[in-house]
């Protein structure tokens, strides 16, 4: 019996198409109403940006520290 087969691909779909449209609800609800003049779609891209930069800074850290991790061979 293998992994990949109809049942497991229907449940995977169902599973994607109600998590994403519950982590819609949530950003849409996470986001503060305000009286602002701005539109609250501007505010959704700015909180986007800003978590898109803090994952690529995080990720260039997690990357500059692994490749700093090679030690020099051992002279004899």
């Amino acid at each position: 019996m293998s992994i990949v087969n109809r049942r497991n691909a229907v449940l995977g779909w169902a599973v994607w198409n109600v998590t994403t449209r519950m982590a819609k609800s949530k950003a849409k609800r996470s986001v503060p109403a305000s009286d602002d003049k701005k539109p609250s779609w501007i505010k959704r891209i700015v909180f986007v940006g800003v978590g898109f930069f803090a994952a690529a800074g995080a990720a260039a850290l997690f990357w500059r520290s692994k490749s700093g991790d090679e030690s020099p061979p051992p002279e004899e």
